[in-house]
């Protein structure tokens, strides 16, 4: 890691863009305390911080990866902004959710699909869906699964993750990424639907 403590944050994203994880990595522990410190002063809650701060990764390492990335020079910027931009969209939703409200006249409390239990088709469906996507995961390559069960079925964080698989955070978090792509070209291929 001492090798890349020299070079500028532009060059190491354009090595890590060229397939060098170690890069990330260092970029990774370069920045982490101060994203998730900037997420945590708005955010006020450490759960929710973590999980913010690792989306915000999880999006770095998919616009590097896809050649999106185009801050020259200005890396720490780039990353405070998609931070920022995912607290807002948290935000934005926490509101959305909270403004229901059954005096609105415009607002029919009583005949709304999400506030209603679901029926006993809905209920089918998403068994189904539960179902086909356990057939999913198990194609999965085991490391990506692995990664997959942790985060969505333990809840562990990506930290945890990596150190019970004994791997860096950027290769758990570019395994879970390569597993939801996995996952939907498995079931594109296979026409199945996940949702409802």
């Amino acid at each position: 890691m001492q090798k890349f403590d020299k070079q500028t944050d532009d060059q190491l994203v354009a090595a890590y863009a060229k397939g060098n994880n170690d890069a990330f990595d260092a970029l990774l522990q370069r920045h982490q305390t101060r994203v998730y410190n900037y997420i945590y002063q708005m955010v006020r809650e450490r759960s929710l911080a973590e999980d913010i701060f690792q989306e915000t990764f999880v999006k770095a390492i998919t616009t590097i990866r896809q050649g999106r990335y185009t801050e020259n020079g200005k890396f720490a910027a780039w990353i405070n902004r998609i931070a920022r931009n995912l607290v807002i969209d948290f935000f934005r939703q926490e509101k959305i959710e909270a403004s229901v409200s059954a005096d609105d006249d415009n607002f029919d409390i009583l005949n709304r699909k999400e506030l209603s239990e679901d029926t006993v088709e809905d209920l089918i469906i998403d068994r189904q869906i539960r179902d086909d996507l356990r057939k999913l995961i198990r194609h999965l390559p085991k490391s990506q699964r692995q990664v997959l069960v942790m985060r969505y079925y333990r809840n562990l964080s990506f930290k945890e993750i990596a150190e019970a698989t004994g791997v860096s955070i950027n290769t758990a978090l570019g395994r879970m990424r390569y597993a939801i792509l996995n996952i939907r070209r498995i079931a594109d291929e296979n026409a199945i639907a996940l949702t409802r």
